[in-house]
C-alpha cells in the first residue's frame, strides 16, 4: 500500500521584548534561576495582567509580513491544565478570536532528489500567549527543580494547516524544514524574534499523521513537541512517519498523543495523551479587556516594516539581473541579504558580485561556523577585491589565494596584499607571447598531438603557461594567443 504523509505544524517565537508580555519582568536569558519572576509571573493573589503593546506591535509586523488579517478585535483566554512549572494553573492565551488570521509563507524546498522548487503553505492563525516556566531534572537526583524565569514570556504561536501531504517520508519532512527555516528567517528578518533554537526562542511542534494515498480522511495525528533544530525536525518527522505506517501495516493503530524526540536513540517515545481544545477548558479572561486594534496602529507598524524577503528578491532579479536561484540564497537571511547588497552597490558586475558572496564567502563562513556579520572579510573588502578581478589587475584564481589572505588578516585591502605579494597579472602581450613560445619549444609532443587532432592537448599546454607565470598570466589572453600561435 503506498502512504501520504500529512503534516502541520506549530511554532512558538518568542518576542524580543524586553519585558515580559504582562509584567514588568525581564526576558533576558541565562539569569539565576527564578530571579526574573515577578509577583504577577508567579501568581500571587491580588495581582493583575498588563498587556505589552510591544508584543501587540510584533505580532501585527508578522501578521503584515504574511499578508494575514490583523483582527481589529481578539480576546484572551484561559487555557487551563496542571503542570508543576504553571504557577496560575492557567495558561493566557487566546483561542476563538487570534490577533493574526489566515496568510501564508512561500518557500523553497530543495529535496534529496529532484530540483529544487516553491512551496507555499497556508496559515491558520498566529496568536499571542504566555510562556511556562521549566522543569530542571539534571540537577537533582530523583527530583525536579522549577524554575520561573520564563513564565510570562511573551510567544506568538504560528499555526499551519496540515498543507504538507507528501506520498514520499523524506520529501514531507524535507518541506516541513523547509519551512521552518523561511519561518525562522522572516521572524528574525522582521526583528520580532531573534531566533535563537538553541535558548528555546524558536520551537517548532510537528503534528505528523499517515493515510492511504488518495483518501480524503484524515489519519490520527501525534504531535512531536519542542524540536529544537532543524535537523532533529527532519529525523523526528521521517522517524514518526516510518512508525505510524509500520504499525498500521502490523494490525494496529495509532494514537492521538504528545511525542518527544530521542536524538541519541532515533526515535520518537510517549510523553502523553494529547488533549483536545474541551479539555482546557477555554474561557475569556475576566482580568483582561478585549484587545483592540485600529486602522491607524496597523499602518503606523506598516511603515515601520523593513524590505520583505520577497520583496527585495524580486528587486534583485529586477535591478540586479540575478537569477530566481541567486536571488533566493541571498535573500534567506537579512544580515546576508545586507551584506551582498553592500557590496553589489560597489562594483559594476551583479552577478560577479552574487557569485563570490555565494560562493568563496558562503563556503568560509560554513567551515568557520559563523554568520555573515561575523565575517572577517568585510563587504567593502570583498567589493575592493571584486574590483581588481574585473580590471583585470589579478586573475579568478589569484583572487581566491588574496580573499584567504584577507580572510586571515586584520582589516588589510585586496590592494596591499596584492602589492605586497606581486600579484598583479601578467596582461602584457608581448611577455605572454615569449612564455608561450618557450613552452611550445619544451613542448613537442603535446604541440604535436594538438595538430593532431586531439584537443586535451591543448588544456595540458595552458596549464604548462600558466605554471611557467605562477598563475599571474591572464587566462583568457594565453588561451587566444597559443591558440593562434598552434593554428598558425
Amino acid at each position: 500500500m503506498k502512504w501520504e504523509v500529512v503534516i502541520g505544524l506549530e511554532t512558538h517565537a518568542q518576542l524580543s521584548t524586553a519585558s515580559k508580555i504582562f509584567s514588568t519582568a525581564s526576558t533576558a536569558f541565562g539569569a539565576e534561576p527564578n530571579t526574573q519572576a515577578s509577583v504577577i509571573d508567579l501568581a500571587l493573589p491580588g495581582v493583575l495582567p498588563v498587556l505589552n503593546r510591544g508584543a501587540v506591535e510584533r505580532a501585527i509586523r508578522f501578521g503584515l509580513a504574511i499578508g494575514a488579517t490583523i483582527a481589529p478585535k481578539s480576546i484572551f483566554a484561559r487555557k487551563n491544565y496542571f503542570y508543576p512549572d504553571l504557577p496560575k494553573g492557567y495558561q493566557i492565551s487566546q483561542y476563538e478570536i487570534p490577533v493574526v488570521q489566515g496568510g501564508s509563507l512561500s518557500f523553497v524546498v530543495t529535496p534529496r532528489k529532484g530540483q529544487p522548487y516553491t512551496k507555499t503553505l497556508k496559515l491558520t492563525r498566529a496568536h499571542l500567549e504566555e510562556d511556562a516556566g521549566k522543569s530542571l531534572h539534571e540537577d537533582y537526583h530523583g527530583m525536579s527543580g522549577i524554575d520561573l524565569n520564563r513564565a510570562g514570556t511573551p510567544l506568538l504561536e504560528i499555526v499551519t494547516e496540515p498543507d504538507i501531504r507528501v506520498a514520499d517520508i523524506a520529501g514531507a519532512a524535507a518541506e516541513a524544514v523547509a519551512y521552518a527555516k523561511a519561518l525562522h528567517s522572516l521572524v528574525v528578518w522582521l526583528g520580532i524574534c531573534d531566533g535563537n533554537m538553541q535558548e528555546g526562542s524558536f520551537r517548532c511542534d510537528a503534528n505528523v499523521s499517515v493515510r492511504p494515498l488518495d483518501q480524503e480522511k484524515f489519519g490520527t495525528r501525534c504531535e512531536i513537541k519542542n524540536l529544537n533544530s532543524f535537523r532533529f525536525m527532519q529525523q523526528a518527522i521521517e522517524f514518526e512517519a516510518r512508525r505510524q505506517i509500520e504499525l498500521i501495516e502490523d494490525g494496529g493503530t495509532v494514537v492521538q498523543e504528545t511525542r518527544l524526540y530521542d536524538p541519541d536513540r532515533d526515535e520518537t517515545r510517549s510523553m502523553r495523551s494529547k488533549e483536545d481544545a474541551m479539555d482546557y477548558r477555554y474561557f475569556p479572561d475576566p482580568d483582561l479587556l478585549p484587545l483592540s486594534i485600529s486602522t491607524e496602529w496597523i499602518e503606523r507598524v506598516r511603515a515601520e516594516m523593513p524590505e520583505l524577503p520577497g520583496a527585495m528578491h524580486e528587486r534583485f532579479v529586477r535591478d540586479y539581473g540575478l537569477p530566481e536561484y541567486d536571488a533566493s540564497v541571498l535573500t534567506s537571511s537579512k544580515p546576508m541579504a545586507t551584506y551582498y547588497e553592500a557590496v553589489a552597490r560597489s562594483v559594476s558586475d551583479k552577478k560577479v558580485a552574487a557569485n563570490w558572496v555565494m560562493g568563496e564567502v558562503a563556503a568560509s563562513l560554513n567551515d568557520a561556523g559563523i554568520d555573515v556579520d561575523q565575517s572577517p572579510v568585510s563587504a567593502a573588502q570583498l567589493a575592493g577585491l571584486i574590483h581588481r578581478v574585473l580590471d583585470g589587475t589579478i586573475s579568478n584564481k589569484i583572487a581566491k589565494d588574496v580573499f584567504a589572505a584577507l580572510w586571515a588578516s586584520e582589516g588589510a585591502s585586496a590592494d596591499a596584499i596584492i602589492d605586497a605579494r606581486g600579484l598583479k597579472q601578467i596582461s602584457d602581450s608581448g611577455a605572454i607571447e615569449k612564455i608561450i613560445d618557450e613552452v611550445l619549444t619544451a613542448n613537442p609532443g603535446p604541440v604535436a598531438e594538438f595538430r593532431a587532432g586531439k584537443d586535451k592537448a591543448f588544456n595540458s599546454l595552458v596549464g604548462q603557461c600558466m605554471r611557467a607565470t605562477k598563475g599571474k598570466a591572464n587566462p583568457q589572453q594565453v588561451n587566444d594567443i597559443l591558440r593562434r600561435r598552434l593554428t598558425s
